[in-house]
């Protein structure tokens, strides 16, 4: 993973330093997360209910046309990432049974190829890395809120979270967008206290659609 973060860091590097000695134009856009996971929890595939984040999901992206049908962009986004769990079962002897809820704030760096007519409709996909900084655990008990707590930089969760996106740009910047995470949303290991590991055989990859906007500023 270390390799991997020094490789992905190099060539992010490279890409801006490359944008710098060239004439390229900022963007930026906000977007809406429907999202759910893909769970397996101790062997068995489990379903997550939708998850509408409205805010707060915007990003800045810094955009080199190589002509009017290819381009490239890197930059920064911030997004509300996380997925709500209706079956999740205690790692107690009680073995009790909650719904929960669980989100983090990621800070994104992408790397993406734009395809099509970059002033009016194209196809765009690539990757994207992402820290997540800030963590919530919601816990529902028959419908009612029985607990809630935030985490700042939370080892509850991956380190670093990646995986692939791809969308569709439509004319005046309306977008819709479709992005899978190949890591898993929580760390495994996690010990708590009281020696108990909450997320253990918790095999959960998050995904979502969205749909928002994405304006250029300075393009001519």
């Amino acid at each position: 993973m270390k390799n991997f973060l020094a490789i992905f860091s190099f060539c992010s590097l490279v890409t801006v330093s490359g944008f710098s000695q060239s004439k390229g134009y900022w963007s930026s856009g906000g977007e809406m997360l429907f999202s759910f996971a893909d769970i397996n929890d101790q062997g068995v595939d489990e379903s997550s209910t939708l998850r509408w984040a409205p805010v707060v999901n915007l990003q800045g992206r810094y955009n080199y046309d190589l002509n009017e049908n290819i381009g490239i962009f890197t930059g920064l986004g911030l997004h509300n990432v996380g997925y709500i769990y209706e079956n999740y079962q205690e790692r107690t002897e009680e073995a009790l049974w909650y719904k929960k809820k669980f989100r983090t704030y990621n800070i994104g760096l992408p790397l993406g190829i734009k395809i099509g007519n970059m002033d009016n409709l194209f196809f765009y996909g690539g990757y994207e890395i992402e820290y997540p900084f800030a963590y919530r655990e919601k816990t529902f008990d028959q419908g009612d809120k029985i607990d809630s707590n935030i985490d700042w930089f939370s080892s509850r969760v991956e380190t670093f979270q990646h995986g692939f996106f791809a969308g569709v740009q439509f004319p005046y910047g309306f977008n819709v967008k479709f992005k899978y995470y190949l890591s898993e949303f929580h760390n495994q290991d996690y010990t708590q206290s009281d020696g108990v590991k909450p997320y253990s055989g918790l095999e959960s990859n998050v995904m979502y659609f969205s749909v928002g906007y994405n304006i250029s500023w300075d393009k001519e």
